[in-house]
Parts: C-alpha cells; sequence; structure tokens
C-alpha cells in the first residue's frame, strides 16, 4: 500500500509515528497518529472511566445484584496493559469516576467503617456523589480494602508511568448523608461536626437545617425502592438525621421529593438563605488577572470554614499524585469560592486539569473567567445540539452559530458524546445505532481548540441497555453492580486485546481511535475554524443540512473535514472553500481512509468532488 505522508507536514519531517491498523475488511486501511514522546500534543483528550465497572468480568446482571452476585471491577483491574491500550487511544487524562468513598450497601464493618442505611442511598451500589469520607476511597474497589487507599495511590503510579495524568471527582455542591471521615488528618473535623443545629444557617456551618423537624425518608415509586424490594440491615423506611439538613438540591423541607437528591445534604458557603453572600466579592476586573493575583486577593481573608474544609481535601490528593478534579454540579457553588480554590490548585500545580459542570450558558464566562475554571462541560449547546442533528430532528447550520457565540471561549468547553450523565449513543432512547455516532465524533473532536472525552465503552457502541435496578436503561448504570457487555468483549478476560469483539466493533474501535488521535496531535487543532457551511447550503447542489463540513487551518497542516449526518442516504455533491486556504496544496489525503482527494482551483474559490455514504465523515489533510 502506498501510503501519502507528505500531506501531514510533522509525519514529513519524522516527528509522528504512522500506524496501519486493519479492519474487518481485508482490504480496507487506516491510518492513525499514535502517541510518541517526540509529538507535541495540540490539546487534551479525557478517557472517562467508570472505576467499579471497568475491570468486571462477570456477566451475570442480575438486577439489585450484589456484588457478589454481579461482581465489582477493582483498581488493580488497570493493569500496565490495559491503561497502555488507553493510551493508544491517544488519552492524556483518565478521568477515574467513583473514586471518593462514598455510601453503599456493602459491610465493610470489619474495616472500622460504619454501616449505610439502604434508605438514603441510590441503588446497591450506590451514587458516587454521595461521598462519606473524602480522605478514602471507595472500599468496593479496592482488592484489599484495609489498603485501598494505597491501592489507588499503586494506580496513579501506573498511570503516570503510562504516560497520563489522573483526574477524579470532587462534589462540593453536597455530600452523603451522614458524613463520617475515618482516614481525616489530624485537626480536620469531619463536615457539620461543629455545626449550630439549633439555627437555619450560619456562616461556618457546614450545613443548612430545618430547625426542629427530623428527617423524613422520601416517597418513592414502586420501581425506585430501596434494593428492589430486597431486604438489608438498616433498611426500615426510616433514617434518623435530627434536626434535617436540606437536601444536596436545595430542596428545604424535612422531606424531600424522590426525584430530590435525598441521599445528600447541600454544603454552605457562606450563602445565606435569601441568597446573599457572608464573604467578600471578588472584583469583576478579576477576569482578567492570573492565578497568583485571585490566589493573593484571598489571602488573609476571614472565610466561612467549607471553603477551608474542601481546599485541604483538594490538597489532599494534589499531594498524593492526582493531577486534577472533575468538579459536580459546579454551578451550585458561589465562583468566589472557586476563585479562592483553583487559583490554590494553580499555585500548587500550574499544569492541573481543572473541569466543571456548569449547564447555564449565561454563567460560563463567569466559571472560567473568576472562577478560574480551565474547561467546561459544552453539553447545554454544543451537545445538545448534536444529539438532535443525531437523532434527525434538525439540521446541522446551528453547529456554527454556536461555535461562532462561544468563540472567545471555545477552547474552554469540552465536547463529548456520552458520559456517565448522557444515554448511550447505540441506545433506542439516543440513536439506536453505534454508527450514527461516528460523524458526530468527528465534528465534536475536530471542530475546535477544545478537549475532547470519551466514555469508556462507547469506544466499541455499548448500548446501554441492561436494566440493573435503580434507574432506567440507556445510561449504563452508576448506582448498582453490572457488567458492560461489549466493554467485557474488549476487556476479553484481562487481555485487553478486543479478542471477543464483532467485526462492526473492532472497526469502530479502530475509528475512534483514528480520530482521537488526530484530535490529540493534528496541529490544525490550535489553528483557525472556518465554516462552510453556509456557502455550500446556499450553492452547492446535493449538499444538504444533514451535511455538516468547516476547515481547520494552520500553517503546519489543515484539515478539510466533511460528515454525513444522513443515515439512509448517500451523498454526492462537489463542496466549495475559498483556495487561500490550500496554499501550494492541489491535493490531499483522507485519514480515515488513506484514500488521496484532488482539489480543483479556479480564482479564488476551490472544490472537492465528494461522495459519502450514510454516517461517514472525510477528514482530508494537506
Amino acid at each position: 500500500m502506498n501510503i501519502k505522508l507528505t500531506h501531514w507536514k510533522p509525519i514529513a519531517l519524522g516527528v509522528v509515528v504512522a500506524t496501519i491498523l486493519q479492519s474487518c475488511t481485508p482490504s480496507t486501511t487506516r491510518i492513525t497518529e499514535q502517541v510518541n514522546t517526540g509529538v507535541e500534543r495540540q490539546k487534551p483528550v479525557v478517557y472517562q472511566v467508570f472505576t467499579r465497572l471497568f475491570g468486571n468480568t462477570n456477566t451475570t446482571n442480575m438486577p439489585w445484584g450484589t456484588k457478589a452476585q454481579n461482581g465489582v471491577g477493582k483498581f488493580n483491574d488497570f493493569t500496565p496493559e490495559a491503561l497502555d491500550e488507553i493510551r493508544q487511544l491517544g488519552v492524556s487524562h483518565v478521568w477515574y469516576t467513583g473514586v471518593p468513598h462514598h455510601a453503599l450497601v456493602a459491610d465493610y464493618t470489619e474495616y472500622g467503617i460504619t454501616l449505610d442505611d439502604p434508605d438514603v442511598i441510590k441503588g446497591r451500589a450506590g451514587s458516587p456523589y454521595a461521598v462519606k469520607d473524602y480522605y478514602s476511597v471507595n472500599p468496593d474497589l479496592a482488592t484489599n480494602p484495609a489498603n485501598r487507599v494505597q491501592e489507588f495511590e499503586a494506580l496513579i503510579k501506573r498511570t503516570h508511568d503510562a504516560g497520563m495524568k489522573v483526574i477524579i471527582d470532587i462534589v462540593p455542591n453536597h455530600v452523603a448523608r451522614r458524613y463520617q471521615s475515618l482516614y481525616a488528618p489530624d485537626g480536620v473535623e469531619d463536615f457539620g461536626a461543629s455545626d449550630n443545629t439549633s439555627v437555619t444557617y450560619s456562616r461556618d456551618n457546614n450545613f443548612y437545617y430545618v430547625v426542629n423537624e427530623a428527617f423524613d425518608v422520601p416517597t418513592l415509586p414502586d420501581a425506585l425502592r430501596p434494593l428492589g424490594g430486597d431486604t438489608a440491615p438498616l433498611l426500615d423506611g426510616k433514617f434518623e438525621e435530627y434536626p434535617a439538613k436540606w437536601t444536596g438540591n436545595g430542596a428545604r423541607t424535612a422531606k424531600p421529593k424522590g426525584d430530590d437528591w435525598y441521599e445528600t445534604v447541600k454544603v454552605n458557603y457562606g450563602v445565606k438563605p435569601d441568597g446573599n453572600y457572608d464573604f467578600p466579592s471578588l472584583p469583576d476586573d478579576y477576569r482578567t488577572k492570573d492565578y497568583s493575583e485571585h490566589a493573593a486577593f484571598w489571602k488573609d481573608k476571614d472565610l466561612p470554614d467549607s471553603w477551608h474544609k474542601f481546599h485541604h481535601i483538594v490538597h489532599y490528593w494534589l499531594d498524593k499524585g492526582v493531577d486534577g478534579f472533575r468538579y459536580d454540579m459546579a454551578e451550585m457553588v458561589p465562583v468566589e469560592f472557586w476563585s479562592y480554590l483553583n487559583s490554590s490548585i494553580k499555585i500548587k500545580n500550574p499544569d492541573a486539569f481543572i473541569l466543571a459542570e456548569v449547564y447555564n450558558p449565561s454563567l460560563y464566562r463567569d466559571y472560567i473567567q473568576l472562577g478560574k475554571m480551565d474547561y467546561l462541560y459544552d453539553k447545554v449547546e454544543f451537545y445538545d445540539t448534536l444529539k438532535a442533528v443525531m437523532q434527525q430532528k434538525q439540521g446541522a447550520a446551528e453547529l456554527v452559530e454556536i461555535q461562532t457565540r462561544l468563540q472567545d471561549i471555545e477552547s474552554h468547553m469540552l465536547h463529548f458524546l456520552e458520559n456517565h450523565d448522557e444515554q448511550r449513543i447505540a441506545s433506542p432512547e439516543f440513536a439506536g445505532n453505534a454508527q450514527a455516532g461516528k460523524p458526530a465524533m468527528v465534528v465534536s473532536a475536530l471542530i475546535s481548540r477544545s478537549p475532547t472525552m470519551l466514555y469508556f465503552g462507547q469506544e466499541v457502541g455499548e448500548d446501554g441497555s441492561e436494566d440493573m435496578g435503580f434507574g432506567k436503561p440507556s445510561r449504563t448504570t452508576i448506582f448498582d453492580y453490572a457488567g458492560v457487555p461489549a466493554h467485557q468483549r474488549w476487556m476479553n478476560n484481562g487481555e485487553f486485546d478486543g479478542g471477543q469483539l464483532s467485526d462492526d466493533e473492532r472497526e469502530l474501535r479502530a475509528f475512534y481511535k483514528t480520530v482521537l488521535n488526530i484530535s490529540a496531535f493534528h496541529p490544525s487543532m490550535q489553528g483557525e475554524f472556518v465554516p462552510l457551511q453556509a456557502m455550500n447550503l446556499a450553492n452547492t447542489k446535493g449538499y444538504t443540512d444533514n451535511l455538516f463540513s468547516f476547515i481547520r487551518s494552520a500553517p503546519e497542516g489543515s484539515l478539510l473535514v466533511v460528515s454525513n449526518f444522513d443515515r439512509e442516504n448517500l451523498r454526492k455533491f462537489t463542496l466549495s472553500f475559498p483556495a487561500h486556504l490550500l496554499g501550494e496544496s492541489d491535493a490531499g489525503i483522507d485519514l480515515l481512509t488513506d484514500k488521496d482527494v484532488a482539489f480543483t482551483i479556479s480564482g479564488q474559490s476551490a472544490s472537492a468532488e465528494l461522495s459519502l455514504s450514510p454516517n461517514e465523515s472525510v477528514v482530508i489533510a494537506w
């Protein structure tokens, strides 16, 4: 086979190693850029893995099954071989979801851990966002629960040895209904230990209280009744908490509703019940100031107790080698707190990776510029629109408008197609077919300078169809013990070689590997975004709004990207684009198929004859 590497200048210079991957069709070859110490990374690629599920080889999948029945993955399942395969996807950071010790039903009393009450636990395995001890890790994840922190420290080292960095969750808005740390360092009190519970609010209370009322367990529908109706110690429809605390989502009643975050309690940051702040304001001109200036602003300020508690927690994990954090529901915590916390993190580790869940677009700039977040989910605008395009509910033109609106912050808006909160692409409730994710992944990964995130199992078409207990299928469970079938076929009983994958699953993973590595390493990722949608919708015969096209242009190398979101129809058309973007090139190579593509130049306009099958994309490099 003739591999035309000259179209990608870094390859021609010998900077990047090209690897040819054979897919399920022997005549088909693919070029994928591989991680290499001589290659300059263009942007991060995050691999989110639900740690409890990753290494589990048990295939029982009994609804509401115990860990003995359904199995559970361990830290030790992330072997050097597994981590190397993750790295080969172009991954720079592994987000180990569900690591901090959260409330769960399993009995670990022999290790000094108190039993948790199933009346305020979601699922059999518990929600990873109801943390009960921030100075320890989930005992389910350890081969020897007595050494669980040491086993996680060893995983941090293995991840670093594999050339990647470690992200864990911090959930500052709420904690488990009963927080109790066994491993807090000397002098560190548990949340709420010194609270004045006779008042609803006090600045240095860690929680808010429903004074003189006892907590009342919410009334749940039969489908969500604890443990699916099974019995367990402490499961009696009651939970002792007096006075009742406000619930994590802000519910101020002693008896939360079934759709409230009833397993958690809201943390108080000095925000009064009327919404006014009980801490210093951050001047608006700090939007343009750096981390050191933010840190200097907060130095010697008198701040609420919860600020200090979370400051201590994140620095505890930084000292253990964690490289960054994903903050759950960050917009429910004041921007000023994030300025204080994140500036302290960056002073210690300027390369720390800070990702936040913020869903209100009107707040994006506040949390980036004032709160000093590195990255936010681009969920409410970009992901939601792309999902509608994939579902054939709307055309793709709005994606250009979104990119234009976010141009000043687009490098901060992390892109994804799946995560633990979202439906699997292959689920009937989303697209019903993993192939429908291919054009969307090309667009999501390559349209901007923003990081790309992949959720484990996405690359082999996991469909989230298991009905495991708490919650409905379409999202891989985060509340129960389960095996993840397509992912397990890739794991191949710990070989991590894809030995049990079908031909279609193997081809899909090769596709993701190619696209993610382009996203990670191609020099155009830091170049200019040039939309082609309006030009071609107006002037190109056969070009419809089920197609989407753009160029990423940089002196070191450019990409022409075109995706066909039509699931049924072949599209043939002559795509037009500005000729000056070609420089001296008159041809390119499609990095997805290794096929040459000729360009026609006429004055200031250039064009390419393209034919795209349903769900097909081209990524043409020159």
